[in-house]
């Protein structure tokens, strides 16, 4: 299909653009003033987000335009109906994915998340809008495996995974993309759920906080939007079948999640155990194959065979891996026990989560009754 639009269109885009180049002006400015150590990093993150945005297109124009594929309308019009969901029913916030942006690529970014080779842990990173995060973000993968290559050479784990979505906290109207758009439709709902709770409350320096917050919203979103019976299939025996394999896709999701983070735990007794840093490293790969073992078992098990996790178990198994999932689960109970104290009324339960992100990071993590955990500062950001 065509994304090029009309002259008056093209116009609109340069004018967009215009203003955009105001934004990489200040940003930099920004970026000068803190006395960035890394401005090719920050040159990229900056352009890498002037071109996503500058080939927005208004959904409603692609649905109309006769050279749109009529799967893509299709999915288009599904957004529509949840990103209206969002806003009436959840009380998320409106203007982001209102847009389409076609990529030439499989994903949007490749996130690069580092830790010490005897350390759970993750580096973190800190910068000027979205204060410290344990991930650094990459529009092309090239670069996110330079930079995966020396975390490396200084003896950290490394992961680098393909991110299809992320938000930019209300500070642009974030547009749908060709990276997830083939979704099927419960996932699409999830993953607008999650990003959209980023505008809501964002805690600078706690990605734990904020990436366990928007799961718990998107884990009772996608309920709630199943239940209410206006996907695209209004058949009851389709929503009832639906509903079953969500229920059964969110069960097996809770054993794999239960299966990692119990062998996390496992990893940061032996770190924080006598043992010699030698004897360490050796258990660490036995517990990684122990890991790998056991989920072979439950997939071969009772999972009957299915392998949708296969993927995560065919990359490299080191710490790095392990805290790029603990970060998106490990608050969440913590979360739904906030939601059930307000009886699942989102708009009170939103109200509580902002007054935790305004607080300090200690406070946060005593009213929700969990230890503070501390992140290791990269001590060399370059």
């Amino acid at each position: 299909m065509s994304l090029e639009g009309s002259s008056a269109g093209r116009k609109t885009s340069r004018g967009r653009i215009a203003r955009l180049l105001l934004v990489v002006v200040g940003l930099c400015l920004v970026c000068l003033g803190l006395s960035c150590t890394s401005l090719g990093y920050y040159g990229q993150s900056i352009w890498g987000q002037i071109s996503l945005l500058a080939k927005r297109r208004a959904i409603e124009a692609v649905i109309a335009d006769p050279g749109t594929p009529p799967q893509l309308v299709e999915k288009l019009r599904s957004i529509l109906a949840i990103r209206e969901f969002a806003s009436t029913e959840l009380g998320l916030p409106d203007g982001s994915y209102r847009t389409y942006v076609h990529l030439e690529r499989p994903h949007v970014v490749w996130n690069v998340v580092a830790a010490p080779d005897l350390s759970v842990l993750p580096l973190q990173w800190c910068f000027p809008v979205a204060g410290c995060v344990s991930y650094r973000g990459y529009f092309a993968q090239s670069r996110a495996d330079r930079f995966a290559r020396r975390m490396s050479d200084r003896g950290n784990d490394v992961s680098v995974a393909g991110v299809s979505a992320y938000s930019t906290l209300g500070w642009f109207k974030d547009p749908v993309l060709s990276t997830f758009i083939d979704y099927p439709e419960t996932r699409l709902a999830g993953l607008l759920f999650h990003e959209l709770t980023h505008q809501v409350a964002y805690a600078k320096g706690d990605t734990e906080f904020n990436e366990s917050l928007a799961t718990t919203v998107e884990i009772l979103g996608v309920a709630r939007w199943l239940a209410s019976g206006r996907g695209v299939t209004a058949d009851a025996e389709e929503i009832d079948r639906v509903l079953a394999h969500e229920a059964a896709r969110r069960s097996r999701q809770a054993e794999f999640i239960e299966l990692v983070t119990g062998s996390r735990d496992r990893l940061e007794a032996l770190y924080q155990s006598d043992q010699s840093p030698g004897e360490k490293r050796l258990r660490k790969v036995e517990i990684f194959a122990e890991l790998e073992a056991d989920y072979r078992a439950i997939r071969d098990g009772a999972w009957n065979g299915y392998r949708g996790y296969d993927d995560w178990f065919d990359r490299d198994l080191n710490n790095a891996h392990l805290a790029s999932i603990g970060a998106y689960y490990d608050l969440v109970p913590a979360f739904e026990a906030l939601l059930d104290e307000v009886d699942g009324d989102l708009s009170a339960f939103f109200v509580e989560v902002q007054r935790l992100a305004s607080s300090s990071y200690g406070d946060r993590r005593a009213e929700l009754s969990l230890p503070a955990s501390v992140l290791v500062p990269d001590s060399q950001l370059r």
